[in-house]
């Protein structure tokens, strides 16, 4: 991992953690470290009628659904990687029942320890969370029925890795439903450079077509897009880093940036020869 690379990650960390502390009633967090609009929480969608929704979990990190077309069924162990407060294990868990085991993977402490008192609050005996970084899961191989993600794997930049990790953690036969965010077009070099846009889910994103090759490359079948949306960003943020004519020029190229929802499959056979 080169310099950059580490230097982004700990910023994204820094960040989040940030987040996790902040008033949820509030429009910012304390001090001067968020504006009334930021780039993290203008993509969310709404959970609040979702069966398990717990609004103390809800940070509005998100860009998609990825339970929605989960498939979870009663029983099953499911990951959710960069978990942060909670949110999406809470409503998977309502989908496994008791018989099933949910494990969030987070980086933040701070995050992580928002969620195990979300989790402690609600009494729930079958949510656990560990701390650590989704390119190097620390779980066992052929552990969950289901792996889902929503947002996250578009702020680190060894994607391929983190596809071979779900692969890893999956059982043969087992899927992931994944959030995130990909580009249609190539974005301006300032927006790819703004730390902001790194947090925001942006700057770290990467082509549809890339994206969909990285699964690909992991080894996963099956592989389909449920939901794309448009990801607007307000010209509030934007003309901290575009004069005019590059606000307008970026702004004339519709959909550059888009969440999708999408899953694949480990094959119920893995090929393990080397000559598949």
């Amino acid at each position: 991992m080169t310099n950059k690379e580490k230097e982004i990650k700990e910023t994204v960390k820094q960040k989040y953690s940030l987040i996790a502390l902040q008033d949820k009633d509030n429009t910012c967090c304390s001090g001067s470290c968020c504006s009334t609009a930021e780039v993290y929480n203008i993509m969310n969608d709404d959970y609040s009628q979702l069966q398990g929704y717990n609004a103390d979990a809800d940070l509005g990190l998100g860009c998609g659904l990825p339970t929605q077309f989960a498939g979870i069924k009663k029983g099953d162990t499911v990951i959710d990687l960069g978990s942060g407060a909670g949110n999406d294990c809470f409503i998977a868990r309502a989908e496994t029942g008791e018989t099933g085991k949910i494990i969030g993977i987070d980086f933040s402490e701070t995050m992580l320890e928002k969620a195990r008192k979300n989790t402690e609050k609600r009494g729930y005996q079958n949510i656990t969370f560990r701390q650590g970084d989704i390119e190097d899961i620390p779980l066992d191989d052929n552990i969950a029925d289901v792996v889902i993600s929503n947002c996250v794997l578009n702020l680190l930049p060894s994607k391929d890795k983190i596809f071979h990790e779900i692969f890893r953690t999956l059982k043969a036969g087992g899927h992931f439903c994944i959030s995130d965010v990909v580009l249609n077009h190539q974005i301006p070099s300032k927006l790819q450079e703004a730390v902001e846009m790194y947090v925001g889910c942006v700057a770290g994103a990467i082509p549809k077509t890339d994206y969909l090759q990285k699964i690909n490359n992991a080894g996963f079948t099956a592989v389909t897009i449920h939901k794309e949306k448009n990801i607007t960003i307000p010209d509030e943020i934007l003309t901290k880093y575009l004069n005019q004519k590059e606000l307008e020029t970026f702004k004339a190229i519709p959909d550059s940036i888009i969440s999708i929802t999408i899953t694949g499959v480990k094959p119920a056979t893995v090929c393990t020869c080397g000559c598949c």
